[in-house]
């Protein structure tokens, strides 16, 4: 049986990039059990081309294998989004679908809702309304345009509906529907790797087993990393933190060749820095979770440490994501390292922000978007 050619609905759901995966697995399980009235395929667009660490990701968060594979690989940004659009546009007319469906703020969630939008094909924004408010970072032109070209928006926080209804998006268009995030990290929180665990299998067994615990870092932004004074900065204050506070650190290849490239290896070469190479998911969520304090400057990081109530120092100036410090762990540094060091000592001296889960960010976000989109598409796919 065709169920695809006898779907009266068709869901074309897009990712990239690796944080599109945590996203996008509940929402594909949500969306499986709508079926057989809605039929749902998945592109991978090969944003992040690692086909190792993909299948990782997929085989651990139960993703199913993409029906279309674009390959597009890497380039800047220009050259990525215009390869995305370039290649989604045939898979389109392949499938198509009776909407769109995209998450986060990456280039290939801009580039394939532009590309549907064209073609008067409805798109549908899961972690809608997310605004640092700096239009330095290539995320929120993505963030920005791909709201302002969707049919429907799905908030993880109630922030979110007040930016676009500043936009001028209309009210009913959007749907605070929490947090699909905390649906993946829900589910696999039971099948974390612990950080005692990691470290043993690289070599470096009672690494993370001191009085002090362990604290981890990430970095990869190009604020961060491009700019190797910067970078300098932000290592030599790493190196503060492990005289203290051994530091695991699962390095970003580009990175590590940035690293390379300023002449700073000298600063993560030593005892009390743990150098591993880009993790798993139900790594990074073990690792996470058994922290003392993680300092990165992922978005998505921000959101995990906050439902996970780890403390968590976000190294960038701004954060689209105000819930994870209003309500939750964060607390934002930026690049100071007088104020890293004096957020960090306040962690170590009283364990941090207390935080709370925000509302609706209960494991269940996944499923009120499949509820919604099940109305709308028999409301005929319109908005009011």
């Amino acid at each position: 049986m065709n169920t695809a050619a006898q779907s009266p609905f068709r869901i074309l759901c897009v990712v990239g990039a690796r944080p599109n995966f945590m996203k996008m697995a509940p929402i594909m399980a949500a969306l499986a059990e709508l079926r057989p009235h809605v039929d749902v395929q998945l592109v991978h667009t090969g944003q992040h081309y690692d086909v190792a660490m993909n299948h990782q990701y997929f085989a651990a968060l139960g993703i199913p294998d993409p029906d279309i594979n674009l390959e597009v690989g890497s380039g800047s940004h220009a050259i990525q989004t215009a390869d995305v659009m370039k290649k989604f546009e045939p898979a389109l007319d392949q499938v198509q679908p009776t909407a769109v469906l995209v998450v986060g703020d990456v280039n290939s969630t801009i580039a394939c809702a532009l590309v549907a939008a064209k073609k008067g094909v409805p798109v549908i924004h899961v972690e809608a309304g997310l605004r640092s408010f700096d239009r330095a970072m290539p995320e929120e032109i993505n963030r920005v345009l791909t709201d302002q070209i969707s049919d429907l928006l799905f908030t993880t926080e109630e922030s979110g509906e007040a930016n676009l209804l500043r936009e001028g998006i209309a009210k009913e268009r959007i749907h605070f529907v929490g947090n699909v995030m905390i649906d993946t990290l829900v589910r696999n929180l039971p099948r974390a790797i612990s950080a005692e665990q990691i470290v043993a299998d690289h070599g470096k067994p009672g690494f993370a087993s001191g009085a002090e615990g362990y604290a981890v870092l990430t970095l990869h932004r190009p604020s961060n990393v491009d700019d190797f004074a910067v970078l300098r900065t932000l290592l030599e204050t790493a190196n503060r933190i492990g005289e203290r506070t051994p530091i695991i650190f699962p390095l970003h290849p580009r990175t590590r060749g940035m690293i390379e490239k300023a002449g700073l290896n000298h600063l993560v070469e030593n005892s009390n820095i743990l150098l591993l190479p880009p993790m798993g998911y139900l790594e990074m969520l073990g690792l996470m979770k058994g922290a003392r304090v993680v300092l990165t400057d992922s978005g998505g990081i921000q959101e995990e440490t906050t439902a996970l109530g780890t403390p968590c120092i976000t190294l960038r100036n701004n954060t689209e994501r105000p819930i994870t410090v209003d309500e939750g762990t964060n607390t934002i540094a930026g690049q100071d390292p007088d104020k890293i060091m004096a957020i960090y000592n306040e962690v170590m001296a009283g364990g941090g922000k207390a935080g709370r889960v925000p509302y609706f960010w209960d494991g269940k976000a996944a499923v009120r978007i499949a509820e919604k989109l099940q109305a709308w598409m028999q409301a005929g796919c319109k908005t009011s």
